[in-house]
């Protein structure tokens, strides 16, 4: 590896035929100094291409590290953020910690949604990227990643707002007067879920890195945010309260409020199964099918531009971490059975005795006493490669 400034040094060398020798007598070159500036120019670009390509590919940092700083949010120091984000967490620190928050949750989501398949949305401990190399690919996990991270933001900044946890926000509102449905007319009240402002700062927060860059996958990263934040939306709910004799329900009053994010989560993950490959079209500013008879993507659709890797094996060109030691089902023929996790690798089977509580009683006053129950059960995890070869992927 050249140290730095190494490459302008070089090219100061004088150029030699390897295995070659030069008396000491030999006469100089009589080349004029154009073609000496010329060679010494194209060794330092040889150089410095080399130094390149010896380098590792740069993996961009993201705001998603935020969620693992907890409460020591300090704008300056979060790896990845752009000036307009940076700018946004100084005037808003108390929403960095929401958005904070939310990371948290949506990494947890995606962790339940994926549990079952070979990639399993695992985070890197103390990597600013969060997820590794596997987010330079243009896929469907990086759609889904996008998508379910934008959603975390809006949800956990909705839910601040309405509890009074944000200074600049509180209660929807829009949601005033007297309204109807299909049981008939009631009155806004109670305090709606400010939907409106999570999306607005969302949207403002986590599309600024996009943005600037304008390239086809920013514009990939900007759909699926934007399908992520209306996911949200799509699953707020009308809550009511009935008033009258014996609670009639003679007069209500509602509110909106937001929906568990577990519903966030699936709605999402069904979109990742129907996620749609595409290009961008010439101008960049558009979407069109990858391959002539596949269908054109909507708005609600996650959208992608790369295959996604196997995730077999452990590939860190690819972010790849492999499945060999991951738990499979014996019997399940879906995705979490060993067949499907294991990759056709096969398993190891080992027996372990649990031991739990249970035949619990309570005994007057006050105390519940239990029985320790043993069980022994088979866990089955999956092997590792064979081959030799899978090593020159690590």
């Amino acid at each position: 590896m050249l140290r730095p400034g190494g490459a302008e040094e070089a090219a100061q060398l004088p150029l030699r035929r390897v295995g070659a020798s030069v008396p000491e007598s030999a006469p100089r070159s009589t080349a004029p100094d154009g073609s000496r500036a010329s060679a010494r120019l194209s060794l330092a670009c040889l150089l410095l291409l080399l130094l390149l390509l010896t380098l590792p590919a740069r993996v961009d940092t993201s705001w998603w590290y935020i969620g693992a700083l907890g409460a020591r949010v300090i704008c300056d120091n979060i790896p990845g953020l752009v000036s307009r984000q940076r700018q946004l967490c100084q005037r808003y620190p108390d929403i960095m910690r929401s958005v904070g928050e939310g990371a948290r949750e949506w990494i947890r989501e995606c962790q339940h949604q994926f549990r079952h398949h070979r990639w399993n949305c695992t985070t890197l401990d103390r990597d600013h990227t969060v997820f590794g190399r596997v987010m330079l690919r243009s896929s469907r996990e990086a759609a889904f990643v996008y998508a379910i991270s934008s959603a975390g933001v809006v949800h956990a900044i909705t839910r601040a707002c309405s509890q009074g946890e944000l200074s600049v926000c509180s209660c929807d509102p829009y949601t005033r007067g007297r309204h109807h449905d299909q049981r008939g007319d009631f009155d806004w009240g109670g305090c709606s879920d400010n939907i409106h402002y999570g999306v607005r700062f969302a949207k403002a927060f986590v599309d600024a890195k996009e943005k600037r860059l304008k390239d086809a996958r920013a514009l990939m990263n900007l759909h699926n945010n934007r399908c992520g934040r209306t996911a949200v939306r799509r699953f707020l709910k009308l809550e009511c309260k009935c008033h009258g004799v014996s609670g009639s329900c003679t007069l209500r009053t509602c509110w909106r409020a937001l929906s568990d994010f577990r519903r966030t989560g699936d709605y999402l993950r069904r979109r990742y199964d129907g996620a749609v490959q595409v290009t961008a079209t010439q101008d960049g500013a558009n979407f069109t099918a990858a391959r002539q008879g596949y269908r054109r993507a909507t708005r609600t659709d996650l959208v992608y531009f790369d295959n996604s890797p196997d995730y077999c094996v452990l590939d860190k060109a690819a972010g790849s971490l492999g499945t060999a030691g991951r738990v499979c089902s014996k019997t399940s023929k879906g995705t979490d059975g060993c067949e499907i996790m294991c990759c056709g690798r096969g398993y190891d089977t080992t027996r372990v005795t649990r031991v739990t509580q249970c035949e619990c009683k309570f005994h007057w006053c006050c105390a519940v006493r239990c029985k320790e129950c043993r069980n022994t059960v088979d866990i089955h995890t999956c092997k590792a490669p064979k081959k030799a070869e899978w090593l020159d992927q690590t």
